[in-house]
């Protein structure tokens, strides 16, 4: 992982918390591990995106546990992303869920079940979109002709001259 001081200080204090995660993971602006980091495992060659969300607790409860009922009441959670995975921008991650190996959630995602492996998931809740094949297969149809060595070498010009602006 490439990171700053500040956040390479940030990420050994949550894994001296309990927070497991593979070295080759890039974190794209730093997550919110939630209140219990110690209930986060993330595998090999996963990619976060910016504000990425992971709730390990159902703070709702504390709207009963005034009640004798249900004092004792706790409702927690693990979240596990195996390995080859990307979580896009702004994706909620719920306690209990699962994010199976070579899986896309995509931005803005609100993850309230296990997500399979190599398929795609996005919405509110995330429900599957489409497989990884599938979504390979439509990236490379989609995928505009570029010169790579510029691409390269200026990557913002070769976008720019792809893309050119309306005005």
């Amino acid at each position: 992982m490439l990171l700053g001081l500040y956040t390479q200080w940030r990420l050994r204090h949550l894994k001296a918390a309990g927070l497991q995660i593979a070295e080759d993971c890039r974190l794209m602006g730093f997550p919110d591990f939630g209140s219990e980091p110690y209930l986060i495992s993330i595998g090999n060659h996963v990619t976060i995106a910016s504000g990425v969300r992971f709730i390990t607790h159902d703070g709702g409860t504390i709207v009963f546990r005034s009640l004798p009922k249900y004092q004792n009441v706790i409702k927690y959670g693990r979240i596990t992303i195996h390995d080859n995975c990307f979580i896009g921008t702004r994706v909620l991650l719920l306690p209990n869920v699962e994010i199976g190996p070579n899986s896309v959630v995509a931005a803005g995602a609100v993850v309230t079940k296990s997500v399979p492996p190599n398929c795609v998931v996005g919405g509110n809740p995330a429900k599957f979109m489409k497989t990884i094949s599938t979504y390979a297969e439509d990236s490379l149809r989609k995928s505009p002709s570029y010169d790579a060595e510029i691409y390269t070498a200026n990557k913002k010009r070769e976008l720019l001259r792809l893309f050119p602006r309306p005005w």
